[in-house]
C-alpha cells in the first residue's frame, strides 16, 4: 500500500466558519467570503440580507457603523465595495438570510449553538422579522395619521378605533384584555408576525385609500379605516383559519430587544 504522505492537520479538515475570520483590532468576516458561505452567487443578491440586518440593528439602537464597517478590498485583481462584518453582524444576517438555502439553515444552526453556549436566550429569525416589522408599523402610523389629518381627523382615537373594530370586530383596550395582558401592556409587542403582518397591511391600505378619496372629512375617513380593517378580517380568516384576534401573543418584544444587545455584546467578545 502506498504511502500516505499527507499532513495530519490537513487529513480531513473543512474550512469552517471561524476558518474565515480576520483579526485587525477586532474579530471581522468579509461579506463577500460570508456570502459564499451562505449559498448567494454576488454580493448584489446579498444585499436584501445585509439591509435588513442593519434594519433590525437600528430598530434596537444598535449602531450599524460598529457591526457593518464598509471597506474597499482587492479580490482576484479587482477593486471592491465589502464590509467587514462582526460575529453578531454575520448571526443578524443569517436570521436574515434565505431559510430555502442549506447553507443558511446551517449557518442558522451553527450560530444558534454559539448562542446557547454562551447563555443567549435568542428564538431566531422569527422574532427578528417581529422587530423588523414592529418598527415599520410604527413608521407607518406617523404616516397614516399625517394622511388622516389631511383627511379631516380631528378625534385620532376614534378613527384608529374604527380600524380595530373592523379588524378584530373589537376595541384596542377590551383586546388586549381578551388576549390575557393588562392595561398597560402594548399588544403589538407581543403579536406574532402575521397578526403584525396584518396590521402594517392595514396601515398602508388606509393611507393610500385616504389619499385617493374624493369626500374629506372625519366620518367618511373613519368608515375607510372600518372597511379596510374588515378586509383584512376576512384576509386573516382565508389564509389562517382563524380570526385577527385568535391568532396567539409570543415573546414581548423588549424582552427580544434586550436579549439581542447583550449578544451584541457577547458575541463579538467571543473568543474562538
Amino acid at each position: 500500500m502506498a504511502e500516505d504522505n499527507t499532513p495530519e492537520n490537513e487529513v480531513n479538515h473543512t474550512l469552517t466558519f471561524e476558518d474565515f475570520s480576520h483579526q485587525n483590532g477586532i474579530t471581522y468576516w468579509w461579506a463577500s467570503d460570508f456570502m459564499k458561505m451562505m449559498g448567494y452567487p454576488n454580493l448584489i443578491s446579498f444585499t436584501k440580507p445585509i439591509n435588513r440586518a442593519m434594519q433590525a440593528c437600528l430598530s434596537i439602537n444598535i449602531d450599524c457603523h460598529d457591526n457593518f464597517i464598509k471597506a474597499d478590498r482587492i479580490v482576484d485583481g479587482n477593486h471592491i465595495s465589502d464590509f467587514k462584518l462582526t460575529r453578531f453582524a454575520c448571526y443578524m444576517i443569517s436570521m436574515n438570510g434565505d431559510i430555502k438555502k442549506p447553507e443558511v439553515a446551517r449557518a442558522q444552526v451553527y450560530f444558534a449553538n454559539q448562542a446557547e453556549q454562551i447563555n443567549l436566550m435568542l428564538s431566531g429569525s422569527n422574532d427578528v422579522d417581529r422587530l423588523i416589522i414592529r418598527g415599520e408599523i410604527k413608521d407607518g402610523n406617523k404616516s397614516l395619521m399625517s394622511a388622516a389629518k389631511g383627511s379631516g381627523v380631528v378625534n385620532f382615537g376614534i378613527f384608529m378605533d374604527a380600524g380595530y373594530l373592523g379588524m378584530y370586530n373589537t376595541g384596542m383596550k377590551k383586546l388586549t384584555q381578551r388576549k390575557g395582558l393588562q392595561p398597560n401592556q402594548s399588544l403589538f409587542d407581543y403579536m406574532g408576525k402575521t397578526e403584525l403582518s396584518a396590521n402594517l397591511f392595514r396601515i398602508a391600505l388606509t393611507e393610500e385609500k385616504l389619499k385617493q378619496q374624493i369626500i374629506f372629512n372625519e366620518g367618511n375617513a373613519n368608515q375607510i379605516h372600518k372597511k379596510v380593517g374588515s378586509d383584512i378580517r376576512k384576509m386573516v380568516k382565508e389564509n389562517t383559519g382563524l380570526n385577527p384576534e385568535q391568532l396567539p401573543i409570543e415573546r414581548r418584544l423588549g424582552d427580544v430587544t434586550k436579549e439581542l444587545k447583550k449578544a451584541n455584546k457577547q458575541l463579538n467578545d467571543k473568543k474562538k
